[in-house]
């Protein structure tokens, strides 16, 4: 064998090895059973003031990962013109209530209801309306995942 032909075969071991493992370490299985025994955390960044987004991206997967035990605490944060859609969108609102119904924690950025004028209609809805820059931070340094929508 020449040095070509053994470069080739090292590589495609390689390859084959690291195929083979990160199978194994994103197999579903391997996935769910570590959900099942470790604590994991999610807060959703909901900041699109677009209503499909939120229809059809955003509450979809925030209520199934709380729903499908993906993550074993999941917040919502309602940030940006998301909150002026929420306070007047009858069907977000329904879908709201239920995630919370169902375990997700909702809250709201105090500086953007109030910029948008519609943190007494957040309020009302049950939301726990304040200022998110620190408990924000807070997520991030302890490790949280987070996705913005």
């Amino acid at each position: 064998m020449n040095k070509k032909s053994i470069r080739a075969l090292s590589a495609a071991l390689m390859f084959s090895t690291m195929t083979l493992l990160a199978g194994a370490v994103y197999s579903e299985d391997d996935t769910q059973s570590s959900t099942r025994h470790h604590k994991s955390s999610l807060s959703v960044l909901w900041t699109s003031g677009d209503p499909d987004v939120a229809h059809r991206v955003c509450f979809m997967y925030t209520h199934n990962a709380k729903l499908q035990g993906w993550f074993d605490h999941v917040v919502l944060v309602v940030w940006g013109p998301s909150a002026r859609l929420l306070a007047g969108d009858k069907d977000l609102q329904a879908k709201v209530k239920q995630m919370m119904a169902d375990g997700v924690i909702v809250q709201a950025c105090k500086a953007c209801a109030d910029s948008f004028g519609v943190t007494q209609q957040l309020e009302d809805l049950g939301i726990d309306v304040k200022y998110m820059g620190v408990p924000l931070t807070n997520m991030l340094k302890q490790g949280w995942k987070v996705l913005t929508f």
